[in-house]
């Protein structure tokens, strides 16, 4: 059996394209420079630029181009060439359009040049170092906390608890989310090559990420793939991932569970107005910060603090008397109050937030959603980006067909643009925000997390993929 197992890996390491797996790891690494290195020694290897971009039947996509040329042409139309800031806005942007053609056009050789026995191993080896990266995160969690499941560990004021997931950040050394996205796609791969154990690898990455709404996604998908795309193998499988996701959300990570049922309840009754999973509310209301208190709250915590200090001055004075017990008690071995401090989610005001908060003081009426502290939004943050996106667009009929330009809307760089070290960070003398975007997905973006980390899922964050694509470009 281990003579099998070795003469496998021989004859995987055989079959592994090299360059392919190397030029993906650096590529898919979170650091600009290192995709920009990955990029640059790709073309050293594999010097190529014969893209071949024509009108009938092109090699690369010509959606690249188009995009590219739309955005020209809204600058030009708009006269942001006017500013220095927009110029190196437009300029960031066609750099990453022009790093997607190069890396589209390397892949595309390697497609054509290379037999699918090879590529197809050398998937297996990425998917396996991204879940061995993955499990090294999670043992990371393990040795520090203690804990053999931190999905239920509530020390260290909730450091992990449910936001455990948000640390298994794999082979990119991104967010979580990414490396939920990349399991996905590897769940639904391998589902399709039969590949039962690289199957169930990835299904256990991508639960061990927690994305709630990756998870939901993926239950739509199995649920596709079972009644239409399975054969009875195939259909055994999807049984037993999901399965295993019961399992996680029940018994592993049941704080998740509470997260998603309480999201889909406050969207399916709109006056029901429910609390967050967090026990936060336990904490002594002396401990919060008077800027996260309502005025009624903040009366009651100087009355707390009085109550206390004439408390303490009685201790004071009862000090050096000696008291009898009456009968002896055995004693008790002390177990840790959860209900304390320590074992909360922290609610003090970071950085990042205290500069969200500055910027939204400074705008307030340029933000409808975020002015109000006390508003509650029934609706997911994604969900409220999209009807923004369309009663924008239908407000503004000029934009439709070629968008409001690009980084004005909804884009990564949009947010990356605002200086406010959303997204990476921006020289802060040319950033710039348009009117739109302030009003509509900077807007929400703020309201969700200028609040309790509670709040910052990716279900409340407004850029996607399709809102970029339709307010920035068009139809």
């Amino acid at each position: 059996m281990i003579r099998s197992a070795v003469l496998k890996l021989q004859d995987l390491r055989k079959n592994t394209d090299w360059k392919l797996l190397i030029f993906l790891i650096l590529f898919l690494n979170v650091k600009s420079v290192v995709k920009i290195i990955a990029i640059a020694l790709i073309y050293i290897i594999q010097f190529d630029f014969k893209f071949g971009f024509r009108n009938s039947v092109p090699r690369l996509p010509l959606f690249y181009v188009f995009i590219i040329v739309v955005a020209i042409f809204n600058w030009l139309i708009t006269k942001s060439f006017m500013s220095t800031s927009s110029n190196i806005a437009l300029l960031t942007g066609i750099s990453i359009w022009l790093l997607c053609i190069l890396v589209i056009h390397q892949l595309k050789l390697f497609v054509d040049n290379t037999d699918t026995t090879s590529i197809y191993q050398t998937i297996i080896i990425f998917f396996l170092i991204n879940a061995l990266l993955s499990f090294i995160n999670f043992a990371g969690i393990v040795w520090e906390t203690g804990a053999l499941n931190p999905y239920r560990y509530q020390g260290e004021y909730q450091k992990y608890f449910i936001r455990t997931g948000d640390y298994i950040k794999g082979i990119t050394f991104d967010t979580s989310t990414a490396n939920s996205i990349i399991s996905a796609f590897g769940v639904i791969f391998f589902l399709v090559k039969r590949n039962w154990i690289m199957l169930l690898i990835c299904m256990l990455i991508l639960l061990a990420t927690a994305s709630n709404i990756i998870n939901m996604l993926m239950i739509g998908i199995f649920g596709f793939m079972f009644f239409y795309r399975s054969n009875a193998n195939q259909k055994s499988f999807v049984i037993i991932c999901l399965m295993m996701g019961i399992v996680f959300m029940v018994k592993v990570s049941p704080e998740n569970y509470k997260y998603v049922k309480e999201a889909i309840q406050k969207m399916a009754d709109k006056k029901t107005v429910i609390t967050p999973a967090s026990t936060s509310a336990k904490i002594p209301i002396t401990e919060i910060e008077d800027n996260l208190l309502t005025p009624e709250e903040r009366k009651h915590k100087i009355a707390q603090l009085y109550l206390d200090s004439i408390y303490k001055s009685r201790l004071k004075s009862a000090k050096g008397k000696e008291y009898i017990s009456a009968e002896i008690v055995k004693p008790k071995i002390e177990v840790p109050d959860i209900n304390t401090a320590p074992f909360q989610s922290k609610i003090d005001t970071t950085l990042q937030q205290r500069k969200l908060l500055m910027f939204m003081n400074a705008h307030k009426k340029s933000l409808p959603l975020s002015e109000k502290e006390d508003r509650n939004l029934i609706l997911p943050g994604k969900i409220i980006a999209f009807k923004q996106t369309f009663d924008y667009l239908h407000s503004h009929p000029e934009k439709i067909l070629t968008g409001d330009g690009m980084g004005n809307f909804s884009s990564r760089l949009a947010f990356r643009t605002t200086g406010l070290g959303i997204s990476g960070n921006y020289p802060t003398k040319y950033a710039s925000i348009s009117p739109g975007f302030l009003s509509n997905h900077l807007d929400i973006y703020l309201y969700y997390f200028s609040k309790r980390i509670y709040f910052h899922s990716l279900i409340n964050s407004p850029n996607s993929v399709y809102n970029q694509l339709l307010s920035e470009y068009g139809i």
